[in-house]
């Protein structure tokens, strides 16, 4: 199957993806994935899905603090290298990113993170004869 057709449950691996982005339940598309910031909701306000199988544990913030190191050592480097700023103004401009991006990015990759899970039927591995 190719990354465009979609998948024996009718939804596209993109739509999914879009899906857990923009905070939506991976199942309908519709309602809302969380009913905080970063706190899910018990179920589906559209179809009633249970999220009792969502568990994204600590791999939306590893992903997070891999992007935005990346992101920001990358940016400090070009900006040092063409304009050799003085250390404050790096400090404002990097500390600033450093800690308004992993705020912008974390809801966006936990959605993600469990649309995946629900998309790929995931669940907790469990040793052979348990």
């Amino acid at each position: 199957m190719s990354h465009g057709e979609a998948s024996p449950d009718g939804q596209g691996l993109g739509a999914t993806l879009a899906a857990g982005i923009l905070g939506r339940c991976p199942a309908c598309h519709r309602g809302k994935l969380f009913r905080g910031y970063l706190a899910l909701a018990p179920k589906c306000d559209n179809c009633g899905l249970d999220y009792a199988f969502a568990d994204s544990g600590d791999g939306p913030a590893v992903f997070v603090i891999l992007v935005t190191g990346f992101v920001v050592t990358g940016l400090a480097l070009i900006t040092e290298i063409l304009y050799a700023p003085p250390y404050w103004l790096h400090a404002l401009l990097w500390g600033s990113l450093a800690i308004a991006l992993p705020l912008l990015l974390l809801r966006s990759f936990k959605g993600a993170l469990i649309a995946l899970q629900f998309k790929h039927k995931a669940e907790e591995g469990k040793l052979a004869g348990q």
